[in-house]
């Protein structure tokens, strides 16, 4: 039997387990702007861990400051070398969503805040070097990178991110998978803001002095959008637009929030140009720009096509044709790929819903999915 059978047969008869450890960590709530609910969660999550896994061989906790902290363990493998296996354990659903929304059946699905995103995957990855360990199958060391900042754009994470894929022979992000598709291309993300600043007055008696910061930004915002290029992969979004004090008041001021997402590299400096170079028609509004990238565009190729590559053969061994695919979301994968070191996405959980109130997984896949990323590991092992 090949190694990632045997591991997706002992994963099928041990799936209540799985799915008691996914209940365990949703319940255990962790929004990403909770620092207080983040250290508790993350203090439960080690505890899991030890009882999974043991102790670890290498254990650094970095302070995330007024985000969550960093997690960075290393258990030992029989093979060279290590595999990174990187996965949040922050979420958007802020303390107490669990009271009104807890883990429930729902048919042939589980639904629950952040099953999907991403504590299935964080399970998933545990049993996978676990199984790994209880068959005997050779493998790499495992590293195992724990973040909680993702969801609000990896600050405090990224240098960890970036140094721990300098240091293994390839990186798995255990995000969600697309209907079982792992994901090889993320477009990059710019966040951006524009403030106007224009000048005051009364709208019925003096509407002539006032130069209205809101009218002056509502006539760019057609500018930004007429900035995307989806044939090139790039669009923007104005997400947020407020100003004024009153209804009666000419607007002195007005903002604006602007997402962009770009599959080409080149775009970026295209698109920040643009946004640069809008003036409001009206001389007397002042415009400032401010923002950056959050993340550049993930492409396939390279390393990382190698890495689809053994992930193909192992879904072979367990008689799945893997499929590949590109998405417009971002992932800490963005800055593994920026810096062309191997890495594949989109490994972990299967389901849908991410962020809503559809968030759900699919309990069955589990297995299969286990077995991949072990087999995976197992083959890196050779590398």
């Amino acid at each position: 039997m090949k190694p990632a059978e045997a591991v997706r047969k002992s994963a099928q008869q041990q799936l209540p387990e799985v799915l008691a450890d996914l209940r365990r960590l949703v319940e255990c709530e962790t929004p990403s702007g909770d620092k207080a609910a983040l250290s508790a969660g993350l203090a439960e999550i080690e505890r899991w861990l030890g009882e999974r896994l043991g102790e670890p061989a290498v254990r650094h906790c970095h302070d995330g400051g007024s985000r969550g902290d960093v997690l960075d363990l290393t258990y030992p493998g029989t093979e060279p070398g290590a595999v990174l296996l990187l996965c949040h354990y922050d979420t958007v659903w802020p303390v107490g969503t669990i009271a009104e929304w807890p883990l429930v059946e729902d048919g042939d699905r589980l639904t629950g805040p952040g099953c999907l995103d991403m504590k299935l995957g964080a399970v998933q990855g545990v049993w996978a070097l676990r199984l790994l360990r209880e068959l005997g199958i050779p493998h790499p060391s495992v590293r195992l990178l724990l973040t909680g900042d993702e969801e609000t754009g990896s600050h405090a994470s990224r240098q960890h991110i970036e140094r721990a894929c300098a240091e293994v022979l390839a990186t798995l992000v255990l995000e969600p998978s697309r209907a079982g598709m792992v994901k090889t291309g993320r477009k990059g993300l710019g966040l951006f803001d524009l403030v106007a600043r224009g000048v005051e007055s009364h709208a019925g008696l003096d509407p002539e002095a006032g130069a209205s910061a809101l009218h002056a930004l509502a006539e760019l915002v057609p500018q930004v959008c007429a900035l995307a290029a989806p044939e090139r992969g790039t669009t923007l979004n104005v997400g947020v637009l407020s100003g004024g004090t009153g209804r009666n008041v000419v607007a002195g001021r007005a903002s604006c929030e602007v997402d962009v997402r770009v599959q080409d590299p080149a775009e970026m400096a295209r698109v920040e140009a643009g946004l640069a170079a809008l003036r409001p028609a009206d001389a007397r509004v002042g415009l400032e720009l401010s923002g950056s990238w959050n993340r550049p565009p993930m492409n396939p190729g390279g390393a990382s096509q190698v890495l689809f590559e053994r992930a193909e053969e192992v879904a072979a061994d367990l008689g799945r044709e893997l499929a590949e695919t590109s998405v417009g979301g971002v992932s800490d994968a963005n800055f593994v790929s920026a810096l062309g070191f191997g890495v594949l996405d989109g490994i972990g959980a299967v389901g849908a819903g991410p962020h809503s109130r559809d968030e759900h997984v699919l309990p069955a896949e589990s297995p299969a999915q286990i077995a991949l990323l072990a087999g995976l590991v197992s083959r890196l092992g050779g590398a």
